[in-house]
């Protein structure tokens, strides 16, 4: 399989990150997909799209989180998704649900719960 490129990223996540650091979430989608999802019936084209789209899931839900609501004054930010929901945290992941027909990662993502809440103080 030939391996998606950080500009191939790019055109699914506004990102202003180095190459060099997108190849590092690449490489990380790269080795889960080829241990879960290589020895299942899915075409190489499909498990290229999902290693894409995880990539782009990876960087939303660590270096490039994605605002879900922003205001000006007095400044606030709300953000996409929260930890412990998995691929559901970010619109990226639920296209990578989409495109595994196989349902292991979301079986994998299954497996390993956590959740954690931030209480903001008054």
């Amino acid at each position: 399989m030939s391996r998606v490129t950080a500009v191939e990223v790019k055109q699914i996540i506004e990102t202003e990150l180095d190459d060099a650091v997108i190849d590092a979430y690449i490489s990380s989608a790269s080795a889960l997909v080829d241990e879960v999802l290589r020895s299942e019936a899915l075409s190489e084209t499909v498990l290229k799209e999902i290693e894409r789209w995880l990539t782009a899931h990876l960087l939303a839900v660590s270096r490039e989180r994605q605002p879900e609501q922003a205001s000006a004054g007095p400044t606030s930010i709300k953000y996409q998704g929260m930890s412990g929901l998995g691929l559901d945290a970010t619109l990226y992941g639920q296209q990578v649900k989409l495109l595994d027909t196989s349902g292991k990662l979301v079986e994998l993502a299954g497996v390993r719960k956590a959740g954690m809440w931030v209480i903001k103080g008054v």
